[in-house]
């Protein structure tokens, strides 16, 4: 067994670069570190024929683990509960070939899609290798081709045993037009701010699933904060908070609602009614949208 486990960095790093060589000897070194738990996440993901497809498929959820990543402070034993909830979630909730390739990262399924005519501008569930440092999933917003916002996201029960989604980061566009993107589907969103409609889709997303609680990791708990290396564009203890988020007794870590506060149009003055009704039809076409496509992921 311990040759397989560390037979599984040769499926995640290329042995040909110097660079990648070095990373894999700090893959050994972190596996011997953490072998007995290592190994017990290896044996709970061979011990389902679902679940070793995955790990077979896509070694990297071993690293994960290894690795200080999801939160800053989380525990080897943190990152390990955190792997199984997820993956346990994921083949409790969706098809066995969509939980496949979400966990494997080989599948990306459409949630939304705008309504009206021009570029296409999407919002697509996927896992994307680029994020495994701050989660294992991935709702994916794209302009054409290009990636507007990305929320890095978990799936698995709180403290408190109830499921819950978790928000690991939220990713801006690094785009050399961002500015002009932004702009542009602010206004065809009506005024309402792209990562606002973002995260309106997360919440949308996250009550499909069932998820009795949002979470996301305030800055504090940024898994690169403790090494200095962060560089947020946002203050997303801002925009948490004017989202109605309140920080919870562990400082990491916002509670944001479910559901989006929204005016009613009674308070809404009346020259901007007009946009304030198309914005309402925007967002309740986004849960209509995002209900129905992720009901088509789900098992029957």
């Amino acid at each position: 067994m311990t040759a397989n486990l560390f037979q599984l960095g040769t499926g995640i790093y290329d042995l040909k670069k110097p660079s990648e060589k070095r990373r894999w000897y700090a893959y050994l070194a972190r596996s011997f570190l953490h072998y007995p738990g290592a190994n017990a996440l290896y044996r709970w993901f061979l011990s389902d024929p679902q679940r070793r497809e995955i790990i077979e498929r896509y070694p990297f959820l071993i690293e994960q683990a290894e690795r200080k990543f999801f939160f800053a402070g989380a525990s080897f034993r943190q990152r390990c509960e955190l792997i199984r909830a997820h993956v346990a979630t994921m083949l409790e909730k969706f098809r066995p070939e969509v939980a496949r390739d979400l966990c494997c990262a080989t599948g990306r399924y459409p949630l939304w899609r705008s309504p009206d005519e021009g570029v296409a501008w999407t919002v697509q569930l996927l896992h994307s290798a680029g994020n495994r440092k701050e989660g294992l999933l991935t709702l994916g917003m794209f302009y054409g081709e290009t990636t507007l916002y990305q929320m890095m996201v978990w799936l698995g029960p709180d403290g408190r045993g109830e499921p819950s989604l978790f928000i690991g980061a939220m990713q801006g566009p690094n785009e050399e037009d961002s500015l002009g993107l932004i702009r542009e589907t602010t206004k065809r969103a009506h005024a309402y701010r792209t990562k606002n409609l973002i995260l309106y889709i997360t919440m949308a997303f996250a009550r499909a699933l069932g998820a009795q609680r949002l979470y996301a990791v305030s800055f504090k708990g940024y898994y690169a904060y403790a090494r200095r290396d962060h560089k947020l564009q946002t203050d997303l203890d801002a925009f948490w908070q004017e989202a109605g988020g309140r920080l919870t007794e562990d400082p990491r870590f916002y509670e944001l609602p479910l559901v989006s506060p929204r005016k009613s149009i009674e308070e809404v003055p009346s020259k901007k009614r007009a946009a304030y009704r198309r914005r309402f039809a925007l967002l309740d076409d986004a849960d209509a949208q995002v209900a129905a496509g992720a009901a088509a992921l789900f098992k029957r």
